[in-house]
């Protein structure tokens, strides 16, 4: 077996990471290229930035007047994620778990709904009895279960059939 000298990994896993790293850069290069075009389209000005959080790409179309991006509670947002994940795939051939946010909205809304989860895990130690919140997307309760597996003395479960799925907080 091969080891690199930088990390005393095997060299094999760098590759692979390496070769992840860069297809999750190049998935936001494609992103923002088929971004900035759909910004002349529309006549919307926005900086685009591009990152890679853990396993996914990030991207960002930061700048005002981009309200109409996101739509209301992010509908359009979660549409133009879709399309942009799609004028990924087309350019890869690979699935994309691109992650985009317009305008802080998806930021904002993590810190609210990490709020919420807590909040409503903390009610759920202290009085015993089991909480159902109002139904979310994937993304959301991804972000409300992680806070609540902070809480001690607490368990969720989403329950109920998309677009109506919701979490349930009950007491361990």
């Amino acid at each position: 077996m091969t080891v690199d000298s930088t990390s005393g990994t095997p060299a094999e896993d760098v590759a692979a990471d390496s070769e992840d790293m860069s297809l999750l850069e190049r998935e936001g290069d494609i992103a923002a290229d088929y971004l900035e075009v759909l910004l002349d389209i529309a006549d919307l000005d926005g900086d685009i930035d591009i990152d890679v959080e853990g396993d996914r790409a990030a991207v960002s179309v930061v700048g005002s007047g981009l309200d109409r991006l996101i739509g209301a509670d992010g509908a359009t947002l979660d549409a133009l994620q879709e399309l942009t994940r799609l004028a990924v795939h087309r350019v890869t051939g690979v699935r994309s778990r691109l992650m985009l946010d317009v305008g802080g909205h998806r930021a904002r809304r993590r810190d609210e709904l990490t709020e919420l989860g807590t909040a409503a895990a903390n009610r759920v130690a202290q009085s015993g009895s089991e909480e159902r919140l109002d139904p979310m997307t994937p993304f959301e309760r991804k972000i409300v279960h992680d806070a609540v597996a902070a809480v001690a003395g607490v368990e969720t479960e989403s329950e109920g059939e998309e677009p109506a799925r919701y979490i349930v907080i009950r007491p361990v």
